[in-house]
């Protein structure tokens, strides 16, 4: 629809107009369940009052709702026709008042994508699941409203649902009296029994984090009381809810343990109670995001809910994400911001507080070194896409926040605060958050309203750090270099920063590089006797410009490693001189500290990705040193990387004798490993992810059928999808087997399961379906879409999906067309045709951008950064290769 992309222009003329008093949305979901009426897309009934001010009377709007049909509409008791004032996603608003109400009914869609009111069916038991996700803009395809962050309301929700669900949202809910009608009946709606509820009002909040959740759901309660320091109670009701099939699964205790923890984290460093009342977590099925920190009911993907054995890693990242989303209870729910530009003003605090608050509170003490190794990673690579952007944003549109949930704006920006942290002092930086709590409750801000709280509190001139880390783009690199004396002590050791330009950059003042002012530490390294490397000394320096001189360290002796950034104080790529890249490639498995190996395996990663260290030595060092690391997470992310640098960055040539290798490696350490450890049962997923001979795919088959045994090894059933994954890329398991599998685990995770497996066989037949039920129909829900396009591309089979590369240039415009945005993402994204790494590839990529110069900016962007990664991976094959001669 031609307005359903809302321009941030749009958005600023319509918040200097409009003040909204409130919102009153009924819905009717009672036709979620039973068979469709018509032909058309299964519908609800959506009834909303809203009671707004104009401040110009006689002036004109519009309000937003993306629905199928409008059964009748009013604005200050004058019915409208709905023919002639909306047009699929506005509704035309003229002559407004001073004090207005508009009251829609509407037939609103539920949706199979994800985005709206998500309509799910178990294969299980042929139960129905309702929940609600918004973000940035997708409350207007569930009820009429003003659709921008700005427009704050308190809300009160109203939901007729069949007789035995239950029914939450943002406030606390009731079950009312039976017999009492709860919609209006004009428009129909009244003919099935069901229950109504009706909620609390919600305090002033925006329409992106209003929430409804529906359905037969499991839920478990419990509660978090804490004595403020003025001496009340607070007391907040706690709930937890997932699907009944997944409840023999659910650890809730242990999700109420983290929030508990969380609670207490963020009271005792906000001085501001919890403001939302009740604190509900619901896990629910086919969920795009990670999470979502709606208020009083945050939701999360049910992925968090573990079927079987994972690692530490894995409760560690729930954690994380746990004490994120309710970070967000403050910073973004309770503080917004204005428009989509200060998306970080909420994102980045909860990257960085979800970390802090895990090291803090919980028993995950090592976050950092999860957050240094995994989450940096996202933020590099974005920061070298052509894409790149400042962590404060120039967001024009819907579209591009859509594309703004990306490596910059959460892990750059948590980066960034952490330097932040290390610049002005912990005191200083919570004490500004404390005074910007109070400051905006309740309302909007920009970026100037939490500068200045910091000045105040920190006592230092905020704009040229803003500056130089919130408004300019792309990441500095900064090496050591080390003069010795003829003593063998340090004459002088300095810090060089670089800032190469960013390539491809869609506007040529977006790609300039930027020297930054970083505080940092600086680390020597030996080897003691018994041959740890260790730290031996240790600088805070601030490091500014093209040359810092460290000169705290001069004197020192002669180290065997330099480690810029020791301690992960700053956000920056790390090099190393000469002597410490040969140290490490010896040594790296010594070095005692686990957050300094972390930093080290994470810099040899990013030269990796630069063509500065051959994909086949960095494989090299995985197989030496990643069966010595003691940090799970760790290990789990040096198998991820491993595994791209062998599809992505090897010599085509070397391949398959890499592949080998770490075939090998990877069983020879899952047999060394502890049994039972989550060691073994990494390197167990990792054996699966690499096998490819007939031997190793053997062993995998054996295990499956019990003719093979490793010691230790549980092979629960997620643990069997992925043995059987690899199996049918190869041709080793066919339909019927992957069918016996589904019976055995004939549930919605068993079918998503299968799903991948059957578009991973090496087949043209297979690889034709799997195409045309991604891109040629809509008939797969959001789970199923990403499932079959992560099984479609197998890198083993290159040759198989060549032709497709042509076949998805000619489609994508029209899929970004039709389809929803959450759905073209995924498509634009996933079928990039990167396994055909090739000049001829990177061509027709070109071809097809200046032949679209028209084309939505968001899909430019898409294809952009597809674009980048393979004219990177195409440059570490060439240095791979040069390895090799």
């Amino acid at each position: 629809m031609p307005g359903e992309n809302l321009s941030r222009d749009e958005a600023r003329e319509r918040a200097a107009l409009l003040s909204v008093d409130g919102y009153e949305v009924s819905l009717d979901v009672r036709s979620a369940t039973g068979e469709p009426e018509g032909d058309g897309p299964r519908t609800f009934r959506s009834v909303t009052t809203i009671r707004f001010r104009c401040n110009e009377p006689g002036a004109s709007s519009f309000a937003d709702l993306i629905a199928p049909s409008v059964t009748a509409l009013s604005l200050n008791g004058r019915d409208l026709d709905p023919s002639e004032v909306f047009d699929g996603s506005r509704i035309a608003l003229e002559d407004l008042a001073a004090d207005n109400e508009l009251v829609v009914d509407a037939q609103c869609a539920y949706s199979r994508t994800g985005e709206g009111l998500h309509r799910f069916v178990d294969p299980e038991d042929g139960e129905v699941y309702l929940y609600t996700q918004y973000e940035p803009a997708d409350s207007r395809r569930v009820f009429a409203n003003f659709e921008q962050p700005d427009l704050k309301a308190p809300f009160r929700f109203e939901v007729r649902a069949p007789e035995e669900w239950t029914v939450w949202s943002n406030g606390a809910g009731e079950r009312i009296e039976e017999g009492r009608e709860a919609l209006p009946q004009k428009g129909g709606g009244g003919r099935r029994a069901g229950g109504v509820w009706r909620f609390a009002e919600t305090k002033p909040i925006s329409t992106y984090i209003t929430c409804v959740v529906a359905g037969p759901y499991h839920y478990v309660t419990d509660s978090y009381e804490r004595v403020l320091e003025d001496g009340t109670r607070l007391e907040i009701p706690l709930g937890a809810l997932c699907r009944k099939g997944l409840a023999p699964h659910f650890d809730a205790d242990d999700v109420f343990l983290v929030t508990k923890q969380g609670l207490d984290f963020f009271h005792d460093h906000f001085d501001f109670p919890y403001p939302f009342g009740k604190y509900d977590q619901a896990f629910v099925p086919e969920y795009n995001l990670g999470a979502m920190e709606n208020p009083g009911l945050v939701t999360f993907r049910e992925e968090f809910i573990f079927r079987g054995k994972v690692t530490r890693a894995s409760y560690e990242g729930r954690a994380n994400v746990i004490l994120h989303e309710m970070a967000h209870m403050w910073f973004g729910d309770l503080v917004t911001m204005e428009w989509w530009d200060d998306l970080w003003l909420k994102e980045s605090f909860a990257d960085f507080m979800g970390t802090f608050g895990n090291v803090g509170a919980t028993r995950f003490k090592d976050a950092w070194i999860t957050f240094a190794n995994r989450r940096k990673a996202w933020a590099y690579r974005a920061d070298q896409l052509p894409s790149t952007h400042p962590i404060t944003a120039d967001i024009r549109d819907l579209e591009d926040a859509k594309l703004n949930f990306d490596g910059i704006t959460y892990a750059k920006g948590a980066s960034v605060l952490k330097q932040l942290v290390a610049y002005v002092g912990q005191d200083a930086f919570l004490e500004g958050a404390r005074r910007y709590f109070k400051r905006h409750a309740y309302g909007n801000t920009r970026l100037g309203d939490l500068l200045s709280v910091l000045e105040e509190t920190s006592g230092r001139d905020m704009g040229a750090w803003a500056r130089s880390w919130l408004q300019t783009a792309g990441v500095n690199s900064l090496t050591p270099q080390v003069l010795l004396s003829e003593a063998g002590t340090v004459d002088e050791l300095a810090v060089v920063q670089e800032a190469a330009a960013v390539l491809n950059q869609p506007t040529p003042s977006a790609g300039h590089p930027e020297l930054r002012p970083h505080r940092v530490a600086v680390g020597l390294y030996r080897r003691t006797g018994d041959g740890a490397l260790e730290r031996y000394a240790r600088a805070e320096v601030d490091v500014d410009g093209p040359r810092t001189v460290v000169a705290e360290l001069a004197g020192a002796e002669a180290p065997e490693l330099v480690l810029v950034n020791d301690d992960d104080l700053t956000y920056c790529k790390t090099r190393f001189d000469e002597t410490s890249l040969a140290t490490l490639r010896d040594h790296l498995g010594t070095l005692t500290d686990p957050l300094a190996r972390a930093l080290c395996w994470s810099a040899l990663w990013n030269m990796t990705r630069d063509a500065l260290l051959p994909a086949r030595d960095f494989i090299g060092l995985v197989l030496r040193f990643a069966g010595r690391e003691s940090d799970i997470g760790v290990v789990q992310m040096l198998h991820a990387w491993a595994n791209s640098a062998l599809t992505h960055y090897a010599a085509p040539d070397w391949r398959r004798a890499g592949g080998r290798l770490l075939g090998e490696g990877a069983l020879r350490q899952l047999r060394d490993a502890a049994p039972g450890s989550e060691q073994q049962l990494a390197w167990a997923r990792f054996f699966a992810a690499v096998a490819s001979d007939e031997a190793e795919l053997g062993l995998l088959r054996g295990l499956l059928e019990g003719t093979e045994k490793i010691d230790g090894l549980d092979v629960d059933q997620e643990l069997r999808w992925a043995f059987l994954e690899p199996l049918a890329a190869h041709g080793e398991a066919d339909e019927s087997v992957l069918a016996a599998e589904l019976a055995r685990d004939d549930t919605a995770s068993g079918k998503r399961h299968q799903v991948r497996c059957l578009a991973a066989r090496p087949s043209a037949a297979v690889k034709a379906q799997a195409w045309a039920r991604v891109v040629e129909s809509d008939a797969l829900s959001n789970a199923l879409v990403e499932a079959t396009i992560a099984g479609f591309a197998q890198p083993s089979q290159r040759e198989l999906i060549a032709p497709y590369a042509e076949k998805y240039f000619a489609a994508i415009e029209r899929v970004w067309a039709e389809r929803s945005i959450q759905i073209g993402m995924d498509v634009v994204r996933g079928l990039f045709p990167s396994l055909r790494d090739s000049q001829d590839t990177l061509d027709a990529t070109d071809v097809w951008l200046s032949a679209h110069e028209g084309a939505a900016p968001a899909l430019r962007r898409l294809v952009l950064e597809a674009r980048d990664d393979l004219a990177r991976a195409l440059r570490g094959q060439a240095c791979d290769a040069a390895a090799g001669r």
